[in-house]
């Protein structure tokens, strides 16, 4: 009997193939005899060197990391518990909980898909490892470890991503029920606890499983255990960014565009899309953002040990290795710190209020935690390295350097909001060049926000790593290989220093807006004696005007802070990208020591230069593939939408119902995820096979490519994220302060935000993961290139470079001709 394949599990029948195809490509390398590479890498002993004073060696200060990280941990899961435990009315308990299975149903088909997946890169780890490094005859226990922590990865990504949707449907319901008290104050506040809960979780898993490899893995194997991590979490945030963006978009917009077709209100019961909608809110607003900001947080550690080990001299990297980590724990204290100061700031000063700005609490806690973060970077420093390669100004160098990404964290967002706020200036032009020239103007001036926002964007990135550079000369050439580097990894560092505030002020936004639609979708209003029995059993009257109003201002904070949240980790993304191109460098050209002073040999140098041509023709090429990318993304979303619209049309029922069939609401959501995956399955092999191939064909070609990848990308990203969030806001600022629904100038910002919706929530936050992926994984695939010319196989090496570059446009001509809507048109075949 032949066994049957689901739609949605059909992609994977093509990954296990083309895994196979690669293995008979990789077979081939059992011959090769060379021996380096980054899993080589040992970590110090962590007891031989004192801080405070001799008072704590360097591994007692980790494991007191390890304490802090359990007490984040138990932090996040008390406030996950008193979020469940708030009062809801069954009518929106019940919309809440159908969301949420509908989100795990989601989150359980996208398992499957990632462990398909891991078995492509599993045939590169074991070609690599097991068979060019001899870790399958010679040290096998080092290879498993290698295979063990990459699943442990992909399972830190996909459980923090879960956790992240469990905690936002919690909170949907219950910020919907306590807008009804008349108070602005419960709408802020649940939301923003939702989100703190989370980045607690986030910030302290990703903590604490690297500190248990710095603490309790043999030294020997920290190395393959960090790389198979990064890898395993880079796949898992990947692929829930990638095709959480495409499914929420394809939702989104088949459901925003009935209320132009039907005249509908925004969430209307009656909708098959927007549940759709709500689970897409999730899937792309919390997975995606979760997975990818664990990822981000990690990724970027793991280049900074790798450069360290690298590129310090082996007597002063106990001593950047503990500051690091401890640095990284005290953030965590200092965002634990800042919230519960806020919390009582706002309180007092917002709990009675009937009117608030949704903004200025948030913007508050930014600030808060970023200030705080910085007072405590300095005089942490000043405890634990007062006088590091008998410097004792390096202290403060480095607190200076981790202070330009600290206030990156809180600088971004207020730039970003001068161009996605409502209140800002160019989404009050999108507005008013749509009262007079209708979805066309509209467009454009998204368009001019964008691009002006990626010219202030580039601006303030540039000035703050030149900053962070011109401090970086003053750092002694004995201490370390390339301080501009370092220094550089650093930034990145700081950007992600208050990691729980910043991902819980991203997160905020998912909940404020599956709140309003689960308020619409509860039908509350409808219910029999519903005031009575509200009042009964929870002790208040509801106002459910006011209700709906505070829920309705406070999604266009949810927007705005969605927003500000994209440009601080792209950003993260690009600098912390230098950190790991370095490292690659560094394996390339080698090291040499000359009176104590380690520097790279010159022989190679010459290659990194616009007079070595492949580098060049890389870095051409890395512009390309990010603009495939964008399309690729993009055209996923076109075409699930017409097939999302396409069955919405077909189905919806506005007369004699309340509420569209639960049937027909899971049919969308199987189309959402269905083109998700279509989509995510091309877009992903097109990265991987071109990775593979580029790496091959020249080390510098890839250098090239590799900084292309990330200068093109950070443009694009921002120019996108915040093009959208300018849309975005513009039909909130429509519908809240216009009061205009279903009217043309509201049908105008709808257009609108339906094309920012691909472009801030699918192809720009995307950019992030693949950047990461592609230089993390480049690491491996160019080593493999590199092994492969020294053993004397570069005809193979070449050979390998055009059968991946050939499988790569396999999968870049599927992503457009493999994605095209296939209906004719009028006029086309059948339908005349």
């Amino acid at each position: 009997m032949t066994p049957t394949v689901s739609r949605n599990d059909a992609p994977l029948q093509g990954v296990t193939g083309v895994a196979a195809r690669v293995l008979g490509l990789l077979a081939v390398l059992a011959g090769s005899t060379a021996r380096a590479s980054e899993a080589d890498l040992v970590l110090p002993d962590f007891t031989s060197q004192s801080f405070l004073g001799g008072a704590l060696n360097g591994q007692q200060l980790l494991l007191g990391g390890i304490l802090v990280s359990v007490l984040g941990l138990v932090f996040g899961f008390i406030q996950y518990g008193q979020l469940k435990n708030l009062p809801v009315h069954r009518s929106m308990l019940e919309i809440s909980e159908l969301i949420y299975e509908t989100c795990k149903t989601y989150l359980i088909t996208q398992g499957k898909f990632i462990l398909g997946l891991w078995a492509l890169l599993l045939v590169v780890m074991v070609g690599y490892f097991g068979f060019l490094q001899h870790m399958l005859s010679e040290a096998p226990a080092k290879l498993l470890a290698i295979i063990l922590f990459s699943l442990i990865g992909i399972a830190g990504s996909y459980g923090v991503a879960w956790f992240g949707i469990r905690v936002n449907t919690f909170a949907n319901s219950r910020t919907a029920f306590a807008s009804l008290r008349g108070k602005p104050y419960p709408t802020y506040a649940i939301p923003l606890q939702a989100g703190m809960s989370i980045g607690m979780v986030l910030i302290s898993t990703e903590l604490l499983l690297m500190l248990i490899i710095l603490i309790f893995v043999p030294p020997t194997y920290a190395g393959p255990c960090f790389i198979g991590f990064a890898i395993g979490e880079s796949l898992g945030a990947s692929v829930l960014r990638i095709a959480g963006g495409i499914f929420t978009k394809i939702a989104d917009i088949g459901s925003d565009l009935m209320k132009i077709v039907f005249k509908i209100k925004e969430d209307d019961a009656r909708n098959p899309g927007v549940i759709a909608d709500c689970t897409g809110d999730n899937a792309g607003d919390s997975v995606g953002p979760s997975a990818d900001g664990f990822e981000t947080y990690g990724v970027t550690g793991v280049a900074l040990i790798t450069f360290i080990l690298l590129a310090v001299p082996p007597s002063f990297q106990v001593q950047l290795l503990v500051w690091i980590f401890v640095m990284r724990i005290v953030m965590v204290v200092a965002s634990l710190l800042s919230y519960g100061v806020n919390g009582i700031i706002q309180g007092g000063k917002y709990k009675t209020a009937d009117k608030m700005n949704f903004e200025h609490p948030l913007t508050f806690l930014v600030w808060l935690t970023s200030i705080v973060s910085v007072a405590l970077t300095f005089v942490v420093s000043y405890l634990l390295i007062p006088n590091l390669a008998d410097d004792t100004t390096l202290w403060w160098k480095l607190s200076l350097i981790i202070t330009c990404g600290t206030l990156a964290g809180a600088i971004i967002p207020e730039v970003v909001k001068a161009f996605t706020s409502t209140e800002s200036r160019h989404v009050r032009e999108v507005v008013k060049a749509s009262q007079e020239g209708g979805p066309s103007l509209n467009v454009i001036s998204g368009l001019v926000a964008g691009n002006f926002s990626a010219y202030w964007m580039g601006i303030i990135i540039a000035g703050l790593m030149g900053a962070a550079f011109w401090v970086s000369t003053t750092v002694p050439v004995e201490l370390m290989l390339a301080p501009a580097v370092f220094a550089f990894g650093l930034v990145a560092f700081g950007f992600l220093g208050m990691g729980p505030v910043t991902i819980a002020v991203d997160s905020y936004g998912p909940v404020t807006d599956n709140a309003q639609s689960v308020y619409e979708l509860s039908l509350i209003e409808n219910v029999p004696n519903v005031k009575e029995e509200v009042a009964k059993d929870f002790g208040f009257t509801p106002n459910f005007e006011k209700g709906k109003e505070y829920l309705e201002e406070n999604d266009g904070a949810g927007n705005t802070f969605k927003a500000t949240a994209k440009p601080v980790l792209i950003g993260t993304a690009v600098v912390g990208a230098t950190t790991m191109i370095f490292s690659i460098i560094v394996l390339l050209v080698g090291t040499e020591t000359t009176n104590g002073i380690m520097s790279l040999k010159a022989a190679g140098l010459g290659n990194l230069s616009l007079l070595h041509a492949p580098f060049l023709l890389g870095l051409v090429t890395g512009g390309a593939v990010i603009y495939w990318f964008s399309g690729a993304s993009m055209q996923a979303v076109s075409t699930g939408a017409y097939r999302a619209v396409e069955f919405i049309k077909a189905n919806i029922k506005l007369e004699g119902v309340e509420k569209a069939s639960v049937t027909d609401s899971k049919r969308v959501v199987e189309i959402c995820t269905q083109y998700a995956q279509k989509g995510m399955l091309n877009i992903f092999l097109g990265v991987f096979f071109s990775t593979l191939a580029f790496a091959c064909a020249e080390p510098y070609f890839f250098i090239g490519y590799l900084i292309s990848i990330a200068i093109f990308g950070l443009y694009q990203a921002v120019f996108m994220a915040n093009a959208g969030g300018a849309w975005d806001n513009a039909k909130k600022l429509v519908e809240t302060e216009l009061r205009a629904k279903g009217t043309d100038l509201h049908a105008a910002t709808v257009v609108g935000d339906t094309v920012g919706d691909p472009f801030k929530d699918t192809s720009s936050v995307a950019l992030n993961p693949v950047i990461k992926f592609t230089t993390l994984f480049g690491l491996l695939a160019v080593e493999l290139a590199v092994e492969l010319n020294k053993s004397g196989n570069t005809m193979l090496t070449h050979v390998l470079s055009v059968v991946f570059f050939v499988l790569s446009l396999v999968f870049v001509y599927r992503s457009f001709y493999g994605m095209r809507i296939e209906t004719p048109m009028k006029g086309e075949g059948a339908h005349k």
